[in-house]
């Protein structure tokens, strides 16, 4: 008779699940709060995971890792205060002069407005004179007498403010903006305190990375060390390639955009955008666009054309990006396909805010990770990625020999 030598798991109590339930909630209501640490945490893990190759590396020449990561943090300190110098000076200038026109710019805008109410008025009494008439046709022909009028002069036109003209609800929607402006003020004011969180947080890892790690394992069970374990490497060697791919993909946009600016602007301000440029392609889809204000805003400044030639400039360098520079760069780095990043945008901005952007493309892959460990392994084992294919050919009615 065979002995069973695995153990009967027993069958979980009612209470179990009250318990997971009531903890689950807690954590839904208490979530708001906990985001921004959660963001600090898993940017703290990314940052130390990508740049720990470069501290090792360091850590042979320099004899410990304290002394790497002190040089690499006072170069990424060195790098941050040379942009924020290149970059305030030409911005405030800016910013400065396009204040300066900005009145100049209201009164172009308010006189086709005042031409468009004064014909609107103008088309009301005409058509309330017409109406007024054709009333009075259709009562006399049907043999009623016309009732005795006081006047016959149109009625007033209403004033701005009770008609709601466009000028004033322009100018709702300019002070709607300038409230705006304040509540964005304070969320970069919190993002400025994740971002030194951040900093310090990678810098105290990278000294000495071990307890970190070692408490993630701690965490897990210890049958189930061995899978986190191969899921652990396999993120660990993911994500320094990712994290190259993208800072390479930075360099060549920034460096691209100062090129093709600098006959435009001049080597400063020029500089100053390839900065921005470079520092917003990290930021999947959105950056590229974000990047593109700081240049009107320096083109309304120049006035003319050159608002048109930035736009143009732009959309040309994004088509260069799309087609060219981003499957070069970024298919050796990350394998992702663009709705899954998408979707991950969307849901980690929901649920961190807008720094949720920085880990979108690496959650995927993380997820993805995780789906090939903890899932594909136990129910699909025998599954390979050419039947996927094959079956989702079939379930498009393609053929083997279409192209993809």
């Amino acid at each position: 008779m065979p002995i069973n030598l695995k153990p009967e798991m027993e069958p979980r109590s009612v209470s179990f699940y009250v318990l997971l339930a009531a903890a689950l909630w807690v954590f839904i209501q208490i979530f708001p709060l906990l985001a921004p640490i959660l963001l600090s945490f898993l940017l703290i893990l990314l940052i130390s995971l990508a740049v720990n190759p470069l501290i090792s590396r360091l850590r042979a020449l320099t004899g410990g890792r304290r002394v790497a990561t002190g040089l690499v943090a006072a170069a990424l300190l060195a790098v941050l205060g040379l942009t924020s110098w290149a970059f305030l000076g030409p911005m405030k200038a800016s910013v400065t002069k396009f204040s300066e026109q900005l009145p100049g710019y209201w009164e172009r805008l308010q006189k086709p407005l005042i031409r468009m109410e004064k014909q609107a008025v103008l088309s009301e009494e005409k058509l309330q004179a017409e109406v007024t008439t054709e009333i009075a046709q259709a009562k006399s022909a049907a043999g009623k007498p016309e009732p005795a009028r006081k006047s016959t002069a149109p009625a007033p036109p209403q004033t701005t403010k009770e008609s709601g003209s466009i000028r004033s609800s322009l100018s709702q929607l300019f002070q709607g903006v300038a409230g705006s402006f304040r509540a964005v003020a304070f969320n970069a004011a919190q993002i400025l305190v994740v971002l030194v969180t951040v900093f310090f947080g990678v810098t105290f890892t990278l000294m000495n990375p071990r307890p970190i790690f070692g408490a993630i394992f701690s965490l897990v069970p210890e049958r189930h060390h061995d899978q986190t374990l191969v899921i652990v490497q396999r993120i660990g060697k993911f994500v320094p390639g990712w994290a190259g791919a993208t800072l390479l993909g930075m360099l060549t946009i920034g460096l691209l955009v100062f090129l093709v600016m600098w006959p435009i602007f001049g080597f400063t301000d020029a500089l100053v955008l390839g900065l921005i440029a470079g520092i917003l392609e990290g930021v999947p889809y959105l950056g590229p666009i974000l990047s593109a204000v700081p240049a009107l805003l320096f083109a309304v400044g120049k006035g003319g054309m050159t608002p048109l030639w930035v736009i143009l400039t732009y959309l040309a360098i994004q088509a260069l990006e799309n087609n060219v520079t981003t499957p070069l760069l970024m298919a050796r780095g990350m394998r992702l396909h663009p709705m899954a990043v998408i979707f991950s945008m969307l849901i980690c901005v929901a649920a961190f805010g807008v720094l949720g952007v920085l880990v979108a493309a690496p959650m995927v892959a993380i997820v993805d990770i995780l789906h090939d460990e903890l899932y594909r392994k136990r129910f699909l084992p025998t599954v390979t990625d050419a039947d996927l294919d094959r079956l989702a050919r079939r379930s498009l009615h393609e053929k083997a020999s279409e192209d993809k």
